[in-house]
């Protein structure tokens, strides 16, 4: 977090993504810093209302300044072209000034495939993956484990 890096946890359902991306969250908040966690899916709705309602400047100065945002669940479906743009403008401002954690079940290398414009994911991508810390959680579902262990 001290070097604003980027944190990609990839994974499938139910290994631990989401408290994985909290737990870091949580333990930066301990040493004085401020967090946010958004599910991809809630905060590319805000954003949408904020452009409808013109608040969308001030919501990226808002998500800009907070020193470490989790999206949650990037990539769950293919992103529609204002999401694209929402994301790539939100990299944007945080890439070198602040730290980002973003939890996805697809592999980094298909995000390309998955945004289709070639120059935006290349953009996204660009400010995103290169200085990531890379992590991939493996084995069955947790959620899973708990119903069968009571």
């Amino acid at each position: 977090m001290q070097e604003h890096h980027a944190v990609i946890i990839t994974g499938m359902t139910g290994t631990g993504k989401t408290y994985l991306a909290c737990a870091l969250a949580q333990q930066a908040c301990r040493r004085g810093h401020s967090a946010v966690y958004r599910r991809a899916s809630r905060l590319f709705d805000e954003l949408a209302i904020a452009r409808a309602d013109g608040s969308y400047a001030r919501l990226l100065g808002k998500i800009a300044r907070v020193d470490v945002l989790v999206i949650d669940d990037w990539a769950l479906t293919a992103p529609r072209e204002a999401e694209k743009n929402d994301l790539l403008e939100i990299l944007e401002d945080r890439c070198g000034n602040r730290a980002t954690i973003m939890t996805s079940q697809v592999d980094p290398k298909h995000w390309h495939q998955l945004l289709g414009d070639p120059t935006v994911a290349d953009a996204i991508v660009d400010r995103v993956l290169h200085r990531a810390h890379k992590i991939v959680l493996k084995g069955p579902s947790k959620r899973k484990e708990e119903t069968t262990n009571p």
